[in-house]
C-alpha cells in the first residue's frame, strides 16, 4: 500500500471531522457551556473509524471494527442515560459522532467522494436546525398526507410502469412510463413551488418555480399554476409572472437545443426565437413591476398536491401526442409545417431535435424549412399553453395573461414571416 495514499485517507477523515466539529461548537452560543463533542472529538472519531477499518483490513476480519463500534456504542449509551437523568435529552450530536466513524471507514476504503458528500450533508443538516424546526411548525396534517401521496406516485407507481411503446404501427406512441412521468412532473412543479412558498414566501417562491420549471417543461408549469389559480385567485399576478417566465425560458431553451445539434440551423432560428423571448421578458418585467407595486403580504397557500387534475392533464397530453402523430402520418414529408405545428402542441423540444437532425447534410431538408418548422412548433406550443390558461384559469389569471399571450404569439408569428 502506498504510504502517501494512506496518509491522505487519514487526513481527509480528520478534515471532515474538523468540519462537522466546527459546526457543533458553533451551534452552542455560550463558550462556557460544555458540549458533548467538538472539533477534536469529531476529528478523533474520523481517525478512529479510519484506523479501525485499516486494522480490520489487515487482519482480514470485521471483528476489530465491530468491537470498536460496540465499545463506542456502549459508552454513548451510558452517557446518554446519565444526561437523560439530568434532563438533557438529545441524540443529534451522538448520532452524528457515530456517523463520523463510518465516514472515516469510507475514507480508508477509498470511497472519498461518498465520504466527503456525507460529511457535507451531515454539516448541512446540523446547521439547518432552526430552519427545519420552523418548517415542521408550519406542516399540517394535509401537508403530510399530500407528501405521502406524492411519494407513492413517484417511488411506487412510476418504477413499475412498462417503459415501452403500445399501439398499432405507426401509432405506437403510448409509453405508460413517459406519460406517468409527465403526471409526476406536473405534481412536482406544484410541490416544489409549495415548498418554496413555505420557505421564502408566496410571491417570490412562485416566480422562482416558474423559472426552473420552464427549463424542463413550460407546459407543466402552465398546467400546474393554471389549476392553482382557481383556488388562489389573489395570487394571479404571481402565477402570471411564473407562467410568462416559463414561456420566455422555453424560447431560449429551444435555441440551446438546436445549437447543440445543428449550428447552421441555430443561425437561422436564434433571432426569431430571441425576438419572442425579448417580448416575453418585457412582459415579465411589467408583471413584476405590477406585483411589486401592490400588496406584499404573503397569502395562505394550501398544499397543491391533487392527483385528479394531474391525471387529467396527463390524458390531455396523450391525446395531443396522438393528434400530432396523425398529422405526421397523413401529411407526410410534404406537410412538414403542418406536422410540426401539430407536434409542437405536445413537445417543442422533440421538433427542435428532429429538425436539427433532418436538416444536417446535403440530403436533408432545407435549413430555412427546418427553421420555420421549429418556429411553428414554438408558436403552436405557446398557443396551446395560452389556450389552457384562457379556458381553465381563474378570471384574474386570464386578465393578467391575455396581453402577454397575445404579444408573445404575435411576436412569434411576425418573426416567422421575416425568416
Amino acid at each position: 500500500m502506498n504510504e502517501m495514499n494512506l496518509f491522505f485517507r487519514f487526513a481527509v477523515s480528520m478534515v471532515i471531522g474538523v468540519l462537522i466539529g466546527l459546526q457543533r461548537e458553533y451551534a452552542y452560543d455560550n463558550p462556557e457551556h460544555e458540549i458533548p463533542a467538538g472539533v477534536r472529538t469529531y476529528a478523533l472519531m474520523g481517525l478512529l473509524g479510519c484506523a479501525a477499518a485499516m486494522v480490520s483490513d489487515l487482519m482480514g476480519s470485521a471483528l476489530p471494527f465491530a468491537a470498536m463500534l460496540l465499545i463506542v456504542g456502549a459508552y454513548s449509551t451510558v452517557i446518554y442515560y446519565l444526561d437523560s437523568v439530568k434532563g438533557k435529552v438529545g441524540l443529534t450530536t451522538r448520532v452524528s459522532a457515530l456517523l463520523m466513524i463510518f465516514i472515516g471507514a469510507l475514507c480508508y476504503r477509498q470511497d472519498l467522494p461518498l465520504a466527503v458528500a456525507l460529511g457535507v450533508a451531515v454539516t448541512l443538516l446540523l446547521s439547518m436546525k432552526l430552519e427545519t424546526h420552523r418548517l415542521v411548525q408550519h406542516v399540517t396534517r394535509e401537508d403530510l398526507a399530500a407528501t405521502i401521496k406524492f411519494a407513492v406516485i413517484t417511488a411506487i407507481i412510476l418504477p413499475v410502469l412498462p417503459n415501452r411503446l403500445f399501439g398499432p404501427v405507426p401509432f405506437n406512441i403510448f409509453n405508460p412510463l413517459k406519460i406517468w412521468l409527465f403526471v409526476v412532473f406536473i405534481s412536482s412543479i406544484s410541490f416544489v413551488g409549495y415548498l418554496l412558498v413555505k420557505i421564502i414566501g408566496s410571491r417570490r417562491g412562485i416566480g422562482i418555480t416558474g423559472f426552473f420549471g420552464g427549463i424542463a417543461s413550460s407546459t407543466a408549469v402552465t398546467f400546474s399554476f393554471t389549476e392553482r389559480s382557481r383556488e388562489n385567485p389573489e395570487l394571479s399576478k404571481s402565477f402570471a409572472l411564473a407562467i410568462t417566465v416559463a414561456w420566455t425560458v422555453m424560447f431560449v431553451r429551444i435555441i440551446g437545443v438546436v445549437a447543440v445539434f445543428n449550428r447552421g440551423l441555430a443561425k437561422v432560428v436564434w433571432l426569431p426565437l430571441l425576438i419572442a423571448a425579448a417580448v416575453g421578458l418585457c412582459y415579465c418585467l411589467y408583471l413584476y413591476w405590477k406585483q411589486a407595486s401592490g400588496h406584499h403580504e404573503n397569502v395562505a397557500f394550501s398544499n397543491p398536491f391533487k392527483l385528479g387534475p394531474a391525471i387529467k392533464f396527463g390524458l390531455l397530453f396523450t391525446v395531443i401526442l396522438f393528434i400530432s402523430k396523425c398529422a405526421q402520418v397523413y401529411f407526410g414529408s410534404t406537410g412538414t409545417y403542418v406536422s410540426s405545428f401539430c407536434a409542437g402542441l405536445a413537445d417543442v423540444d422533440a421538433i427542435a431535435f428532429s429538425m436539427s437532425k433532418l436538416s444536417l447534410g446535403d440530403g436533408g431538408i432545407l435549413t430555412l424549412t427546418a427553421g420555420r418548422a421549429v418556429m411553428l412548433a414554438a408558436i403552436a406550443n405557446t398557443f396551446l399553453k395560452g389556450s389552457i390558461v384562457l379556458l381553465s384559469g381563474s378570471a384574474e389569471l386570464r386578465r393578467d395573461m391575455l396581453p402577454g399571450f397575445i404579444l408573445m404569439t404575435a411576436a412569434g408569428v411576425a418573426a416567422l414571416f421575416i425568416m
